[in-house]
C-alpha cells in the first residue's frame, strides 16, 4: 500500500514545477477571507496557491489519539505561502538487492531517498490551488487529493496541484484543487482493544473526513462549489477514498459526489483488535506497561519516545510486506465491519467512481522477501504472514493457481526476464493480486449496475528492470502527463471522464468489464477486458472474505 509518491516529487522538482514557485508578474499576492481572518497566498502563473492552512486543532497534548477537533474561527492576518509540516513519518529502509538492475536502483533511490519531508505532530493543514480568475461566484468543481504512502509516510508537499489546475484551465474545465495532511502510522492508525473501546480508531481517516467538512464550509471563498467535490487518491489515498465510500452506511453527508481511486479499493482487513501486538509494543517502548490506562499514558508520553517505539515496529518494506502494522481496520465507528463485508452489505455511497491498478502492483513489495526461493519457503511465508488460518490444502491450491512458471509471474508479459529469484515473480503476482487487483475487481463487480463505474489498468514503464509497471508508476499519468489528468478533470467537472480525449472510455459492467489500458509506445491507450487471472482472483477473494488480514 506504499505509493511511490516521492517518485512524483522528484520528477516535478527536476521539471522545476514544485509548489511555491516564484510569484507571477501580476505584482500582488492573492488574499482570501475566512471567518474574520485574512490569508495571503502566492500567485503562480495562472493559479493562486494558499498553503498550510490549519483545518483542525493541533492533535497534540491531550488531543493526541483523539478525534480531530474543528479549527476555531480564523482571525487576523495570516500567511499561507508554504506547506505545513508533514505528519510524523515512520522510518523505513528501502531494500536494494544486489540482483536488482542499477537502472531500477537509481530509479528508486532518486525518487525516495532524495526527498526530505519535515514532520511534526502539529500537522493538520490543508492546501487550496485555484485559478487566478476564480471568485466566490465561480462555483467551480473541486478535486480533493489524498496522498498515499502505506498509511505510514507521505505528504501533500510532494504534489504540485498547480499542474492539475493549469491543465483544467487549458481544457476549459477549470477546477479547484485541495490536498490535506492526515495523521499516519501509529499516530493515525493506532489499533487495539483499548482503542476500540475508546472509539478513537482510524484517526487518519477521521482527519480526512474533517478536512472534507472544512471544504464544505470554506471552499466557496476560493471559487469552489461545495456540492461538486470529487475525492481522489492513490495507493493508501485510494484506499482512503474507498473507506469514505463505505463509512456511515454509505451516506456521504454531502461531503463529495464522486470518487477516483488509483491502486486502492476496499481491502481485506479485519477487526481493529488485530493491531494489538503493535499497540503493546508501543506501550512497552514508552514505559507505559505498568499504567492502569495505557492509552492515556501513550497520550502523555514524550514525542521522541513514542516516535522511537513506532519506528521499531515493522514498516512498509519489512519482511511481512503488505501486511502492514498500521492501516485502517474495522473499529466499530468509522468502519462498522471489515471493508469487504461492508461492500457485501451494500454500505457503499451511490456515487460515480473510477478505480484502476498498475499491472505489476506486487513487484516493489517483493523486494523484501528475496530470501523466499523455494516452494516450501513460499508456502511457509503465506501461512505465516498472509493466511495464518488457512489449511495446507488451501495454500497448496492457491499455489496451483499461481504456478512457479516465471513466464506467468509479475512483471507480467516479460517472459523469462525479471526473475530476481525462483519465486520472485510468483510472489509478486500473489501480493499484487491479494491487496490490489482482486479487491478492485470484487468491489467493481459487486457495484456493477448500482452506480456509474469506470476502470483502468496501467501497463506503462514495463521496461523498468525487476519492477515493470510497478505500484505508483501510474501517478505520473496524473501529475506528469496530460492523459490521466484530463480524465480526472473531466470526471470532476461532469461526472464522466470522457470528452475530447484520445479514446472513448466505456463504463465497467459485469457483462462488459472494460478497462482503459495505458500502454507504452505509439498506441498509448486501448480498451481491454478485466478477465485476466480469473480463477486466482476468485480464490483470493474467497480466502480474504473468510480470513481478512
Amino acid at each position: 500500500m506504499l505509493s511511490l509518491d516521492f517518485l512524483l516529487g522528484f520528477t516535478l522538482l527536476l521539471g522545476g514545477r514544485c509548489v511555491g514557485a516564484s510569484p507571477s508578474a501580476r505584482g500582488f499576492a492573492p488574499t482570501v477571507k475566512l471567518d474574520n481572518g485574512t490569508f495571503t497566498g502566492v500567485a503562480s502563473g495562472s493559479v493562486n496557491k494558499f498553503l498550510g492552512i490549519p483545518f483542525a486543532q493541533p492533535p497534540v497534548g491531550d488531543l493526541r489519539f483523539r478525534l480531530p477537533q474543528a479549527n476555531k474561527p480564523y482571525t487576523g492576518v495570516q500567511t499561507a505561502t508554504a506547506f505545513g509540516p508533514s505528519c510524523p513519518q515512520q522510518s523505513f529502509t528501502l531494500p536494494i538487492p544486489g540482483v536488482l538492475a542499477q537502472e531500477a536502483v537509481d530509479f528508486l533511490v532518486n525518487s525516495i531517498y532524495d526527498i526530505v519531508i519535515p514532520d511534526s505532530e502539529d500537522c493538520l493543514t490543508i492546501n487550496v490551488v485555484a485559478p487566478a480568475t476564480a471568485s466566490p461566484a465561480s462555483k467551480l468543481p473541486v478535486v480533493a487529493w489524498i496522498f498515499g504512502g502505506g498509511f505510514e509516510i507521505g505528504s501533500t508537499s510532494t504534489y504540485d496541484g498547480g499542474i492539475i489546475v493549469e491543465r483544467s484551465i487549458q481544457l476549459g474545465e477549470p477546477v479547484v484543487y485541495v490536498s490535506m495532511n492526515y495523521r499516519l502510522s501509529a499516530f493515525g492508525f493506532l489499533a487495539s482493544q483499548e482503542v476500540k473501546e475508546a472509539g478513537v480508531g482510524n484517526l487518519g481517516l477521521q482527519d480526512q473526513r474533517q478536512a472534507l467538512r472544512w471544504i464544505q464550509k470554506y471552499i466557496g471563498a476560493f471559487g469552489g462549489d461545495p456540492t461538486k467535490v470529487t475525492i481522489w487518491g492513490e495507493s493508501a489515498g485510494a484506499i482512503s477514498v474507498a473507506m469514505h465510500l463505505l463509512t456511515n452506511g454509505g451516506n456521504t453527508e454531502g461531503l463529495f459526489r464522486a470518487g477516483f481511486m488509483q491502486s486502492g479499493s476496499p481491502i481485506p482487513v479485519g477487526d481493529i483488535s488485530g493491531g494489538q501486538p503493535y499497540y503493546d509494543a508501543l506501550v512497552r517502548g514508552t514505559g507505559c506497561s505498568g499504567s492502569s490506562d495505557t492509552l492515556q499514558c501513550l497520550r502523555d508520553a514524550p514525542y521522541a519516545s513514542l516516535k522511537s517505539a513506532m519506528d521499531d515496529t515493522p514498516g512498509i518494506f519489512a519482511y511481512q510486506s503488505l501486511v502492514l502494522a498500521w492501516l485502517p481496520r474495522a473499529d466499530g465507528v468509522f468502519l462498522t465491519a471489515p471493508p469487504q463485508q461492508l461492500v457485501l452489505q451494500g454500505s457503499v455511497a451511490n456515487v460515480p467512481i473510477i478505480s484502476g491498478d498498475c499491472d505489476d502492483e506486487g513487484t516493489l513489495f517483493s523486494l523484501s522477501t528475496l530470501n523466499v526461493t523455494t516452494d516450501q519457503q513460499l508456502q511457509d511465508y503465506l501461512s505465516q504472514i498472509y493466511l495464518p488460518n488457512a489449511t495446507t490444502a488451501e495454500i497448496e491450491h492457491l499455489l496451483e493457481l499461481y504456478p512457479e512458471d516465471i513466464t506467468e509471474g509479475s512483471p507480467f508479459d516479460t517472459g523469462i526476464l525479471n526473475a530476481l529469484t525462483p519465486q520472485f515473480k510468483r510472489l509478486a503476482a500473489l501480493q499484487g493480486d491479494v491487496v490490489f487487483q482482486a479487491p478492485r475487481r470484487f468491489f467493481l463487480q459487486q457495484r456493477s449496475g448500482k452506480q456509474n463505474i469506470w476502470s483502468f489498468l496501467s501497463k506503462r514503464l514495463k521496461d523498468i528492470p525487476g519492477l515493470g509497471s510497478f505500484h505508483g508508476s501510474d501517478i505520473l499519468n496524473a501529475y506528469g502527463d496530460e492523459d490521466m489528468a484530463d480524465y480526472i478533470i473531466r470526471f470532476a467537472a461532469n461526472l464522466d471522464p470522457n470528452g475530447n480525449t484520445n479514446i472513448n472510455w466505456p463504463k465497467y459492467t459485469t457483462g462488459s468489464p472494460n478497462l482503459l489500458t495505458f500502454l507504452d509506445g505509439l498506441i498509448p491507450q486501448t480498451i481491454t477486458q478485466d478477465t485476466y487471472r480469473e480463477d486466482g482472483f476468485n480464490y483470493l477473494t474467497q480466502l480474504s472474505l473468510a480470513q481478512p488480514i
